[in-house]
C-alpha cells in the first residue's frame, strides 16, 4: 500500500471474496487500536460487531455481488479493546490479475453517535411532555370545565330568582359572572380542540351534504347581536337554498363562527361584514369579507399559527383568548379535506374563505 494511502484521514481496508482481510492503512488500525497482523489475514466479519455482522451477511456482501458499489453504509467496527467505532463506509468492486477484492473507505462518526444520543434523549423528553400534556388535558376537560359549568348554571339560577329576587346592581353583577363563566369555558374548549387536532386524535365528523342558508341562519342567529352592538352592516350573498356544501354541520359552523367573531372584533363601527357562497367546480366556497383594518402581507399565513394573534395596539380588547381561533378553523377545514384561506391588505379590509367539497351536480 502507497504511503500516501497509508496516512489518509480515513480507513482503508480490502478483503477478497472470500472475506479475508488482505491490506488495511495505517489510519484503520489507529482507530481501532490494532496491530496490522492482528487484521490482515482475519476475516473482515471478524472486525464487526453483532449486529453489523448481521448486516454485512444478509446485506453489504449479497449487494456486492449484485453491483460494484454501495455508498454511504453505516456499520460498526469493534476495536481491540472491545470499544465500538461507528463508521460510514463506502465498498468498491474490483479484480486483480482474475481475483476479485473489495475495497472499502470508512469514515469515522463521532459526531453521528452524539446526535443519535441527543435524539433519543430529546424523544424521551417529547414522550415526558406528551404525558404531562395528556394529564393537563384531562385536568382541564373535567377538573376547570365541570366547577366552571357548575357557576354559569347558578347563575342562570340566581337570573331566573330561584333564589328570590336581585336588585338590578345584583343582576348586572351575577350577568357579568355568567358571561365570565362563559368566557373561560370557551377557551377551555378552543384548548381542547386544538390539542386534539395537534396529536392527531380522531375528532368525530358527521359529514352531510347541507344548505349553505340554513346553516348561515342558525351563526348569525347567534353573531346576530354582537353585530347590533358592534354597529356593523351585515349581508349575506349568494347563500341560497341551492348552494350547498358536504361537511359537519357543528365543525361548520364552528368554522364560520369563528370567522364572524373576527370580523366583529377587527371592523370599525359603521362598518360592514359581508358573507358569500358559490360554488366553483367540484368545491363550495364561502367567504366571510370585512371593512376593518386588514393584515399586513407578512401576517398573512402567521395568523393560522397558534397562539399568534394579529397586532391590535389600538384596539386593547382584541387581544382576549388564546389565537387559537384561526389555527382551529383551519384544522377542522382540512380534517373536512377543505381549506380555510385570507386575502387581505392594509387599510382594505380582509377576506377568509372556507373551500369545502361539493356535492355531484345533480
Amino acid at each position: 500500500m502507497i504511503e500516501l494511502l497509508d496516512r489518509a484521514p480515513c480507513g482503508f481496508l480490502t478483503f477478497a471474496g472470500d472475506g479475508i482481510v488482505v491490506d488495511v492503512n495505517a489510519t484503520l488500525l489507529e482507530m481501532l487500536s490494532a496491530e496490522r497482523d492482528k487484521v490482515v489475514g482475519q476475516p473482515f466479519e471478524s472486525l464487526l460487531t453483532i449486529a453489523s455482522r448481521i448486516f454485512y451477511q444478509t446485506h453489504l456482501f449479497p449487494l456486492l455481488k449484485l453491483q460494484s458499489t454501495v455508498e454511504e453504509l453505516f456499520v460498526t467496527l469493534r476495536g481491540s479493546d472491545g470499544s465500538d467505532v461507528a463508521m460510514l463506509t463506502n465498498v468498491a468492486r474490483r479484480e486483480e490479475n482474475g481475483i476479485v477484492l473489495y475495497d472499502a473507505v470508512m469514515m469515522r462518526l463521532r459526531e453521528r453517535r452524539k446526535w443519535e444520543d441527543e435524539i433519543v434523549r430529546a424523544r424521551r423528553a417529547a414522550e415526558e411532555a406528551n404525558r404531562a400534556a395528556s394529564g393537563l388535558l384531562s385536568m382541564m376537560s373535567h377538573d376547570l370545565r365541570t366547577p366552571i359549568g357548575s357557576i354559569s348554571g347558578y347563575c342562570d339560577l340566581l337570573i331566573m330568582g330561584i333564589r328570590g329576587p336581585l336588585t338590578e346592581p345584583q343582576l348586572g353583577d351575577v350577568q357579568r359572572m355568567k358571561k365570565a363563566a362563559e368566557y373561560l369555558l370557551g377557551l377551555i374548549e378552543d384548548v381542547l380542540n386544538f390539542a386534539r387536532l395537534r396529536s392527531g386524535q380522531v375528532i368525530d365528523l358527521d359529514m352531510k351534504t347541507l344548505d349553505t342558508a340554513n346553516v348561515l341562519m342558525e351563526t348569525e342567529a347567534l353573531i346576530g347581536p354582537r353585530m347590533d352592538q358592534a354597529g356593523i352592516e351585515y349581508h349575506r350573498e349568494g347563500c341560497s337554498g341551492d348552494v350547498r356544501v358536504i361537511a359537519d354541520p357543528d365543525r361548520l359552523q364552528q368554522i364560520l363562527l369563528n370567522l364572524l367573531t373576527n370580523a366583529v372584533k377587527f371592523t370599525p363601527a359603521q362598518g360592514k361584514i359581508t358573507i358569500s357562497c358559490a360554488r366553483d367546480g367540484d368545491h363550495t366556497v364561502i367567504s366571510v369579507a370585512d371593512t376593518g383594518r386588514g393584515i399586513a402581507a407578512d401576517q398573512l399565513e402567521r395568523i393560522f399559527e397558534p397562539f399568534v394573534q394579529a397586532k391590535t395596539a389600538s384596539d386593547p380588547a382584541s387581544k382576549k383568548g388564546f389565537g387559537l381561533g384561526l389555527a382551529i378553523s383551519r384544522g377542522l377545514a382540512r380534517r373536512m379535506e377543505g381549506d380555510l384561506t385570507v386575502r387581505s391588505e392594509v387599510g382594505g379590509g380582509s377576506t377568509f374563505t372556507v373551500r369545502l367539497k361539493a356535492p355531484a351536480s345533480t
